[in-house]
């Protein structure tokens, strides 16, 4: 029988509550995001979230001894796991995103929500918005 160390990990949120003076509800965003100071920080250990598996070592008595092993997806953290399917979806999505077997006529009525969709999945991933089929770094 294998020994075993399992990490795991949850994230605790810690929060700040200030006043930013700004032209728009974007700039005090900003403002507050690019604020470095957290002394008058706060724990809020009631919305912690999920414990989940951060490294697995197996006939090990520590952590980072013995042989690494991989997580199994189930034990990844799930806000992780879904970040990676979305990544997977949008490539596959930016594939479909061209005339492959659809009438033009569906084709024209489809394609515009894709575009939507893809333009906010680029927002979300921190891209500009590309045309389908246009290459990037991540993808052939």
């Amino acid at each position: 029988m294998s020994r075993f160390v399992i990490e795991t990990t949850y994230h605790l949120p810690v929060y700040r509550q200030r006043v930013y003076e700004a032209a728009s509800v974007g700039d005090a965003c900003q403002l507050a995001i690019a604020d470095e100071g957290w002394e008058d920080e706060d724990e809020d250990v009631d919305t912690s979230g999920e414990t989940f598996v951060t490294g697995i070592w197996e006939n090990a008595d520590r952590a980072y001894q013995g042989t690494a092993r991989m997580i199994p997806d189930a034990f990844r953290e799930t806000i992780r796991r879904k970040a990676d399917l979305f990544d997977r979806l949008v490539v596959l999505l930016r594939e479909l995103a061209q005339p492959l077997g659809l009438s033009e006529v569906a084709f024209r009525r489809w394609l515009p929500s894709v575009l939507a969709a893809l333009a906010e999945a680029d927002a979300i991933q921190g891209r500009s918005s590309m045309l389908p089929g246009e290459p990037t770094e991540d993808m052939p």
